[in-house]
């Protein structure tokens, strides 16, 4: 199995050399893509690495057995040799993991939206909430983010948010955030203590680079506006806000982050471009039952994911039955565990339906 993951070692080193070309340096914009994908690969030169280590220890072990009868150093070898071995069958069902077949957008970038949808005040509360969420998580990867849109409710909740968050496989972390998330609490406006059920929809989009899907100036619609800040207060004298209406998709994308409208006409399309894609691609899903299978979830954007349980303190993923009881942790950022058990979900259900041997 190790041999096969020789070509994408290979890549990985003529990359590297690459990058020394003072050609390619000059060219800012395309050392960038070459760096990109050079870290991409470096998952594979690692573990080939781990490999020619354990491979080496292996074979020292064999040789010191072959070579000697002492009970202490045969004792040693013994020991060093199933060490190895281990190791080696490890690096062996790691390599299996990476050679599944991958999305082709799991190192991009993400757009990030969050919408409220059931439950008036308390959904829009919780949407803010689950927005710094993920700010927060993308903080602790050490990934940037830029809030592109964001629109605020008079009691401080959520209309709309929409942030990229810029980092290599932030689409593969959280691609399956997309989806229902359902708070169940006590709302600070409800004086009976009861508890309240609300909705917030996410969408987690990767940022297109390359797209086959071509977009014809003739059906969109582009207004301009004068942005605003939180709250209502102005942050722009001119009509910088873009509002970009797709007429055949109905989709409507807007964007005032930028004080340049022409830098923010740029993002739109680009976030047009993502949401378009991403119409593709869950009818592409829909469509191929097999495709369905190695799915976590069912693609649906409908589906309702998660129930975030505040009495309770639980948090639960309905796709996986995953259950944790660290609610407030977890709205401060710290969800990688349960991205891992749906990474590992994911892993699982590719090998069910993978040829690879």
């Amino acid at each position: 199995m190790i041999e096969k993951i020789l070509p994408f070692v290979e890549k990985y080193k003529a990359l590297g050399e690459k990058m020394c070309d003072p050609a390619l340096i000059a060219d800012m914009e395309q050392y960038t893509k070459v760096a990109k994908e050079h870290a991409s690969l470096t998952e594979y030169n690692e573990l080939y690495e781990r490999f020619l280590k354990a491979d080496s220890k292996k074979k020292s072990a064999r040789e010191l057995l072959e070579e000697t009868n002492e009970p202490d150093f045969v004792e040693m070898a013994t020991a060093e040799l199933k060490e190895a071995e281990e190791m080696l069958e490890k690096i062996e069902d790691e390599a299996r993991i990476m050679l599944l077949p991958r999305d082709k957008n799991d190192d991009s970038s993400v757009y990030v939206e969050v919408r409220p949808a059931a439950g008036g005040d308390e959904a829009s509360l919780f949407g803010a909430e689950l927005f710094k969420m993920y700010q927060k998580y993308a903080e602790k990867q050490g990934w940037k983010t830029q809030i592109i849109e964001y629109s605020d409710t008079e009691v401080g909740g959520l209309k709309e948010g929409i942030m990229l968050i810029d980092g290599l496989g932030a689409y593969r972390r959280l691609k399956w955030e997309s989806g229902v998330h359902r708070v169940q609490r006590v709302p600070e406006t409800e004086s009976q203590g009861r508890v309240h059920t609300s909705t917030v929809t996410v969408a987690v989009l990767p940022e297109v680079e390359h797209s086959d899907i071509e977009i014809n100036d003739k059906d969109l619609r582009i207004d301009t506006y004068r942005a605003g800040g939180h709250g209502g207060q102005g942050v722009n004298t001119t009509d910088s806000a873009i509002r970009i209406t797709h007429l055949p998709s109905g989709i409507v994308v807007t964007c005032q982050d930028e004080r340049s409208q022409i830098k923010n006409k740029d993002r739109a399309m680009k976030i047009l471009q993502a949401k378009l894609e991403d119409m593709a691609r869950q009818k592409a899903i829909n469509d191929n039952a097999q495709q369905r299978k190695s799915q976590v979830g069912t693609g649906d954007r409908s589906e309702r994911i998660r129930t975030y349980n505040f009495p309770q303190g639980r948090i639960t993923d309905h796709r996986i039955g995953l259950s944790l009881h660290s609610i407030n942790n977890f709205m401060q950022g710290d969800i990688e565990e349960m991205l891992e058990a749906l990474h590992q979900e994911e892993i699982k259900l590719k090998l069910e339906n993978s040829d690879i041997a």
